[in-house]
């Protein structure tokens, strides 16, 4: 089930935002310290409560650890007390809407205000992350130890892995995932397989290879075992990290047969080439919204368009355009 807008007030780095999405791709670009990835965050939080016994508030705390656990330090600092609220609505119309005061030192007070809980479980989501930094070869041993110790890692991390572990579905795949595994697999030259917790691909442990690798291989593991495919949605920080130029162009070609055959993705990239990848491979058919987020004064706004050329303001574009003139300018003295 797609998510169809988003409307934040007062949380993390944001003071009001209202955002509608696209069914298909929505690429986030922009700045640091924007709010992409917290966005991100805040919308698998959403998914994951429907399909778990995690509520909606536990779900955020996990996944963006603010200090002492309490909840409340998402709320957007003022000098005087205040409030946030966070609202996520679906396709259908269902909608999970949360606010609490930045007082809250747990997500189990009785001051939480939470609505629509019921009918939006009943959604059952299907959702991934996929964080900056690749898991999988840290993956031995690593989820038994989140469950049964304190350590300072995103709930978002012990996900991931939870999710790649899973066995592929029963039969052949369809026509589609063997066409997106196929590609994968050229990439690769061979098929990732799980030994003893391990993940290994040409029998060559994922420690041992190239992160950008890594990358590709838990793509093709999500395909493959189903997480990934018709109705998911998936969302993914920063693909671009550790990977060579030359592997965006299949990567885009993936992410954009996903979203035909039914999936919502949400990317946020500061890759040219990845932005440029999407220009150029989409299609007339395609459901691909950009959104730049960008401050005015101190205050983070979004602008969204179908349109890559009318990305404003597009502070990825704007830096190459910087370099080709410097470049220019140094030539010519």
């Amino acid at each position: 089930m797609p998510i169809k807008s988003v409307k934040l007030k007062n949380f993390t780095a944001f003071n009001e935002l209202k955002l509608n999405f696209s069914d298909g791709m929505n690429i986030f670009i922009g700045g640091n310290s924007t709010g992409k990835t917290h966005l991100l965050k805040v919308l698998y939080s959403a998914c994951e409560s429907t399909n778990s016994d995690v509520d909606f508030a536990t779900k955020l705390l996990n996944v963006f650890l603010p200090s002492r656990k309490a909840l409340g330090r998402l709320v957007r600092r003022h000098k005087t007390s205040s409030r946030c609220l966070t609202e996520v609505l679906s396709k259908n119309g269902e909608s999970i809407r949360l606010s609490f005061s930045n007082h809250i030192k747990n997500a189990k007070s009785h001051k939480i205000k939470i609505e629509g809980i019921s009918k939006w479980q009943d959604l059952n989501i299907k959702s991934i992350y996929i964080p900056v930094k690749e898991m999988l070869s840290n993956a031995p041993g690593f989820s038994s130890l989140y469950k049964n110790r304190e350590i300072h890692f995103s709930e978002v991390y012990a996900d991931i892995i939870d999710k790649a572990y899973l066995s592929p579905l029963k039969g052949p795949p369809d026509k589609k995932r063997k066409k997106l595994l196929e590609i994968l697999e050229y990439i690769l030259s061979d098929k990732v397989h799980i030994q003893n917790e391990e993940f290994f691909l040409k029998n060559i442990e994922f420690s041992l290879l190239a992160e950008g690798i890594r990358k590709i291989g838990l793509l093709w593991q999500l395909i493959q075992n189903g997480i990934l495919t018709d109705g998911s949605i998936l969302f993914w920080d920063e693909p671009e990290t550790n990977l060579n130029p030359k592997l965006m162009k299949s990567v885009v070609e993936v992410l954009l047969e996903l979203q035909r055959m039914g999936a919502q993705i949400f990317l946020a990239t500061h890759s040219y080439v990845i932005l440029k990848e999407f220009d150029l491979q989409t299609n007339s058919d395609d459901k691909v919204m950009y959104h730049a987020f960008y401050f005015d004064d101190e205050t983070v706004k979004v602008s969204s368009t179908n349109n890559f050329l009318q990305i404003e303001p597009n502070a990825i574009h704007q830096t190459f355009l910087d370099l080709y003139d410097r470049e220019i300018e140094k030539n010519l003295k």
